[in-house]
């Protein structure tokens, strides 16, 4: 506990500003980033953005989400803009008792990317109100890519870049 006190500006170790601007600055691109991957495989897949982020809101809403237009929609984008943020701080926050994290950033972000795909695939969303769902291999196949190319490198280069 006390090396994740040093993390965040007590005690001498790294100043709040530079971990809440490394956070916010790698749930910012990852968002952005895995949001137009999402939005590029929702179209691959035959659906439009609205229904993808209403798709995302549905976790919370159930399936009343796909009801809600524009609003669920803007519901959904908080949330996925949430998820990137909250990824974000898992890994700096790792990142500071693990300092492998940051000096092979890269392979450790794709694994990384591999790991959030299945937290959200296997905990996160059973837990959602969407709940369980049946495996399709397609999209799965298509997620994991995404989020070992862009989810989980754009969140530790970020960190490496903005936390030193």
């Amino acid at each position: 506990m006390r090396d994740l006190a040093c993390a965040f500006g007590q005690d001498g170790g790294l100043d709040t500003s530079k971990a809440v601007q490394a956070i916010l600055m790698a749930g910012l691109i990852c968002g952005v980033l895995d949001g137009l991957s999402a939005v590029g495989l929702s179209i691959a897949f035959g659906n439009g953005p609205v229904r993808m982020l209403q798709g995302i809101a549905s976790g919370v809403l159930g399936s009343n989400a796909f009801k809600g237009g524009a609003g669920t929609a803007a519901l959904g984008l908080a949330l996925h803009f949430l998820i990137a943020f909250g990824a974000s701080v898992v890994y700096y926050s790792a990142s500071r008792v693990l300092p492998v994290l940051i000096d092979r950033a890269l392979l450790c972000g794709v694994l990384y990317g591999i790991a959030v795909h299945l937290f959200m695939q296997y905990v996160v969303i059973p837990l959602s109100a969407i709940g369980r769902r049946p495996f399709a291999l397609q999209s799965f196949v298509a997620l994991v890519i995404v989020h070992m190319l862009v989810v989980g490198p754009s969140i530790a280069l970020s960190i490496r870049r903005f936390a030193r």
